[in-house]
């Protein structure tokens, strides 16, 4: 299936992940100025952000579960609206403990209503089973397009104004997240998706998962990516402000991981389709490997530092549609939301402990350097995970399919 012949609904998605994630990948570059207008370390906003990190993914399985049951749209509606308040009262508060109801609880509430668990959940059930894994890698390239164009923005605003400002921007971009979700038909399976699996419950579906071994091997290795992703996205920008490189060093980094993301989340998705998903995840996570060892070996220079960008951007959240892609083709399309919003859950624990131990370890040490090297025996271990997992469809499935 040609990506021109995916329902207008993917597509709707795709606009929905772009503002989205690419606020969410910006949060970075607002460190210092918000630690510096607050006067606290590094560990406050860390935590403000691992918090964020942690609530976006208790309330995840839950939003999952909402999504099947409802429908993605309304979630959607909600949840754009919490991501806007959270920023708009982030950007007007006095108090520095303000900023874990805004910017961790709410917009962390909103993430959850707005990324790809929702999105991927509703795409999976209108693309056929055999070109999911490609629909999973558009719909995360694209969304990553929203790294690379938010980021430089998010610069401009703090250059030529302030971090206030730039937040009441962000809150007004939330209000196209509606807009976009007002055109969404509640998804509807297509024929190659509508299989009797329709007649399973909830319980029965978490109840299979949780009995599956390779289910909670899936969930390990996510938790790596989430700790890599935030650890990055979090202190990249402060890490290269120690080594004594200027704010648009960082800016640009983070605006290749994002651009180099496009093409990594599409590349592995399309790998996913073509080859068995579990090995690719592994090639995937060696790649981390190496990358990020080289980083923290070679002379941290602006082309080091954007080489790294690239580099790391390229596999980045190739992790995406191939762990949604393990998922659903295990368990099936049903309940992804569900199933794949407590794999997310993981993933965010991870998230939550890379931002805020970056910060933690930093203000007890000085130094990034111990929590740069756990980052590289992680993605190690996380190759050596995915190696043993059983990606055939459960039985269920199979006797479907007979």
């Amino acid at each position: 299936m040609s990506i021109f012949r995916f329902p207008p609904l993917v597509w709707l998605g795709i606009g929905i992940l772009i503002i989205s994630l690419g606020i969410r990948q910006s949060f970075g570059i607002f460190m210092m100025p918000i630690s510096e207008h607050f006067q606290t370390g590094r560990e406050f906003f860390s935590f403000a952000i691992a918090l964020q990190n942690l609530l976006f993914g208790i309330f995840q399985p839950f939003i999952g579960m909402a999504s099947d049951k409802w429908g993605s749209k309304r979630i959607i509606i909600i949840g754009a609206i919490a991501y806007a308040l959270g920023l708009a009262l982030t950007s007007i508060t006095t108090e520095s403990s303000m900023l874990y109801v805004s910017l961790g609880a709410l917009v962390g509430l909103g993430l959850s209503a707005t990324s790809y668990v929702i999105i991927l959940g509703a795409v999976a059930k209108v693309v056929p089973a055999e070109h999911a894994a490609k629909a999973f890698g558009l719909t995360t390239a694209a969304g990553s397009f929203g790294m690379f164009a938010m980021i430089p923005g998010a610069q401009t605003l703090l250059h030529d104004f302030n971090w206030q400002i730039a937040m009441q921007v962000f809150a007004m971009l939330c209000t196209l997240m509606v807009a976009f979700a007002l055109f969404m038909k509640t998804a509807k399976p297509s024929s190659q998706t509508a299989a009797i699996e329709d007649t399973q419950t909830l319980t029965e579906a978490l109840k299979e998962a949780f009995s599956h071994k390779g289910y909670w091997l899936i969930h390990a290795g996510f938790f790596v990516c989430g700790f890599h992703v935030m650890f990055i996205a979090t202190h990249l920008p402060s890490y290269l402000a120690d080594k004594h490189l200027p704010a648009s060093s960082a800016a640009m980094a983070l605006a290749y991981v994002g651009i180099f993301n496009i093409f990594g989340s599409y590349f592995w998705g399309v790998m996913g389709d073509k080859f068995n998903k579990r090995h690719v995840m592994s090639a995937l996570y060696f790649v981390r490997t190496i990358v990020i060892g080289a980083f923290v070996t070679l002379p941290v220079t602006e082309h080091t530092a954007a080489i790294f960008g690239g580099a790391i951007g390229f596999c980045w959240l190739g992790t995406v549609p191939l762990t949604s892609g393990l998922v659903r083709q295990i368990f099936g399309a049903r309940y992804l939301s569900t199933l794949y919003g407590l794999v997310f859950f993981t993933h965010q624990i991870g998230s939550f402990l890379g931002a805020w131990a970056g910060g933690r370890i930093y203000d007890y040490y000085g130094s990034y350097e111990p929590i740069w090297w756990s980052t590289v025996v992680l993605a190690f271990c996380a190759a050596l995970i995915h190696l043993p997992i059983n990606d055939k469809p459960v039985e269920r499935l199979r006797l479907q399919s007979v």
